[in-house]
């Protein structure tokens, strides 16, 4: 079968190397002039982290995030698999309890447990949640990564390139654009998300930290060589735009509060994306006339693409029906 990915991010580029991996012939579109410009895909914590993510999804985004960490081991070895740890300040305690009970795959770690994993951080916390099972990755390299996979199976990625004017007749669509595919899917919305990178090399972090606060909890993901990616903020909104003032102070203050060294880093970037989001922050297959959607991963990218990814192509390769994340469309009164 030949296949048009519309879109470069990371679901279409993971769907189209599940796609090549099964024999298709695939050419991948991307509007965008390359991978940095690819949107929230370039922007995001690469946190692999289904059970954590329990805290405030549903039991499905576990199920499916649970393909995540051995899919990108084997297509990205760079992949690390040495968990989160979740923390809160005393004063914020009751924060760490409510998450526990609401998620699954803990151990709780005591002052000396925490000082164990992470040495940077001891006596700051009394308290932690440590996930064992987790991972995380650089989004960048990761991208880079599967385009080079897919490049090497012999499949054609092209950027700068409007989908529309470059469709060709007899070639399958699969269709990974975001928020760009909103006039096939009304119901989609944006969120957009906030990030700093930040240089601190008298810090050193060996997995992602969750720090939890009423109002805004935040993560801060190690990316080596003293870099760190400083993320939170979810906000209704379809313009990217630039980073608010108030934003880049809680962000910074949170950085703060988990190590004062923080206060000595260097701002090397400054970053916004915007995820494409379902009602029900759930992904979806939906196939409209001849194209096959993949489409509201919200803020779960790298967690869900691989199983999204798995699921699309053998959904378009053998017309597998995944009833998880496949929708009826009202317009055709069939299932995708």
């Amino acid at each position: 079968m030949r296949v048009t990915v519309v879109g470069a991010g990371v679901a279409g580029l993971a769907c189209a190397l599940e796609l090549t991996e099964r024999g298709a012939e695939v050419e991948v579109l991307e509007r965008c002039t390359g991978l940095e410009a690819a949107g929230c895909s370039w922007f995001a914590g690469g946190m692999l982290a289904p059970c954590c993510e329990l805290e405030s999804s549903p039991p499905l985004i576990a199920e499916l995030g649970a393909e995540a960490t051995g899919w990108w081991r084997e297509r990205f070895p760079e992949t690390r698999c040495n968990g989160t740890l979740v923390l809160a300040h005393e004063r914020d305690a009751p924060e760490l309890r409510q998450f526990g009970r609401r998620t699954r795959g803990f151990e709780v770690l005591d002052a000396a447990g925490i000082t164990a994993l992470e040495p940077d951080l001891e006596g700051r916390f009394r308290r932690a949640l440590y996930f064992p099972a987790e991972g995380h990755l650089d989004p960048r390299a990761a991208l880079a990564a599967l385009l080079e996979r897919l490049r090497a199976r012999g499949a054609r990625v092209r950027f700068g390139v409007e989908a529309q004017a470059a469709l060709q007749a007899g070639h399958a669509v699969l269709d990974c654009s975001g928020l760009a595919a909103r006039a096939a899917l009304p119901a989609l919305r944006g969120v957009k998300g906030e990030m700093l990178l930040i240089r601190q090399p008298e810090i050193r972090l060996t997995r992602p930290v969750r720090v939890l606060h009423p109002r805004l909890p935040v993560y801060v993901v190690p990316r080596g060589a003293g870099v760190f990616m400083v993320g939170a903020s979810m906000l209704e909104s379809d313009a990217p735009g630039r980073i608010s003032a108030r934003s880049l102070l809680e962000l910074l203050s949170a950085a703060y509060a988990l190590h004062p060294a923080f206060g000595e880093a260097e701002i090397l970037e400054i970053g916004t994306g915007v995820r494409a989001a379902f009602p029900d922050n759930l992904p979806r297959l939906v196939r409209r006339g001849s194209v096959l959607y993949v489409n509201g991963l919200y803020r779960h990218g790298y967690l869900l693409a691989p199983a999204l990814a798995h699921r699309a192509a053998l959904a378009l390769l053998e017309g597998r029906h995944f009833a998880e994340v496949m929708h009826e469309d009202p317009r055709q009164r069939r299932l995708a």
